[in-house]
């Protein structure tokens, strides 16, 4: 197996990824990437296989398990009941339990919300130049995911300090201070929540938070630290994603002077999924010893799945690294795979489909007025503005 060197902070690889890819990938199925000390999966066939055996999973095989460092503790406690960590039996009655409340229908339903929402946005929109990502691509999805879940949208910033804060420990760039801030606002966000799950058990609502309560006390239910992880985790995983997709997609379509119609979107949206996806990796143990594309794994061993790669591998895309959103939709990889495949999807494709075109539709004119930069928080890929002008 090839080892393969790239910090994942360096400022070019945060800028584009991509090249490295295509490189690590010219070396097989797996690599070894130094910097992470971790095998990782960059092939299309690779991402997919690994994301659904049941061989490999999410969850710290008990044996390797330890207690975290004290300061984490409030962090650490959401970590260890959220659906995103669980496997089998656990994941399968949480997930379950969520499926209930999340429903295609209360998607669905949701439309109408999401269009007047992107309309009523673009109407604030200034003259002068300004930060779509924070007028409009951060407002859509956050505002949305409020509205589902029954919590006040006056409260959004906070949410969205809280998650900044959370989602930050994944990052390549974390610090002592990012811990510290995650368990700060892990804290405050478990207040928030455990207060208006309260209100919610008295004042039932036609809520998201309502129907999680209401599966909590249908024979199988969820505990109060399950049901208040499950709502973190819909409240950060249910804008964080969609935030960078809107901008990535938005930054490509402006450079590439593509504007969007209804006919065309649903390709739109999975080419620009598929072309610069908001999350690059997803880690796994493996349970068992397994022997997968030339390589041993043995209990316990942590493989990285690199989305971002698997999304523009040659075998499956012809010419992967152009943008073209009239190519055959092939299942790509950014919204994961296997029991862990995301249950937000079909609410942020519904997202970027609507806020896409009503955009587009509204702002014809619309250009860049500064050269988009992406954070440096691998392995998520986003803007860390996007200046533009109508």
């Amino acid at each position: 197996m090839k080892t393969v060197f790239q910090s994942p902070v360096e400022p070019g690889f945060v800028q584009y990824p991509y090249a490295f890819y295509d490189t690590a990938r010219t070396y097989g199925d797996l690599v070894y990437w130094d910097d992470y000390k971790k095998v990782t999966a960059v092939s299309h066939r690779a991402v997919q296989a690994l994301l659904k055996d049941r061989r490999f999973g999410r969850e710290v095989p008990a044996e390797m398990q330890r207690p975290g460092p004290a300061h984490l503790l409030p962090w650490l406690k959401i970590e260890a009941h959220s659906l995103l960590e669980a496997e089998p039996p656990r994941h399968t009655r949480l997930r379950a339990l969520v499926m209930r409340a999340f429903t295609s229908r209360a998607i669905a339903a949701l439309e109408p919300s999401v269009h007047e929402l992107s309309h009523a946005l673009i109407d604030r929109f200034p003259d002068t130049p300004f930060d779509l990502l924070d007028a409009f691509c951060t407002r859509v999805p956050v505002i949305t995911i409020c509205r589902l879940l029954g919590v006040p949208e006056e409260m959004s910033p906070d949410l969205l300090r809280w998650s900044h804060a959370m989602v930050a420990m994944y990052q390549a760039s974390r610090t002592h201070k990012t811990e510290d801030a995650a368990a700060k606002a892990a804290e405050d966000f478990t207040a928030f929540l455990s207060e208006y799950i309260e209100k919610r058990r008295t004042d039932p609502r036609d809520d998201l938070i309502t129907r999680l309560i209401a599966a909590e006390e249908d024979g199988e239910k969820l505990s109060r630290d399950e049901l208040v992880a499950t709502c973190i985790l819909l409240l950060n995983a249910g804008h964080e994603a969609t935030v960078h997709s809107l901008g990535n997609g938005v930054k490509t379509l402006l450079k590439l002077g593509i504007a969007p119609c209804a006919q065309t979107t649903d390709g739109l949206v999975e080419e620009i999924l598929r072309y610069d996806p908001p999350l690059h990796m997803f880690t796994r143990y493996a349970y068992e010893e397994v022997d997968a594309f030339g390589h041993s794994f043995k209990r316990g061993d942590e493989v990285a799945l690199l989305l971002g790669a698997a999304n523009r591998d040659p075998a499956v895309w012809s010419e992967p690294n152009r943008f073209d959103s009239t190519r055959p939709i092939v299942t790509n990889t950014s919204f994961g795979g296997g029991l862990h495949f995301c249950v937000g999807a079909p609410l942020a494709r519904l997202e970027m489909r609507i806020a896409l075109v009503a955009l587009f539709a509204r702002c014809p004119n619309l250009r860049l007025t500064a050269e988009p930069e992406y954070s440096n928080t691998y392995h998520f890929h986003g803007l860390t503005r996007l200046m533009v002008q109508t």
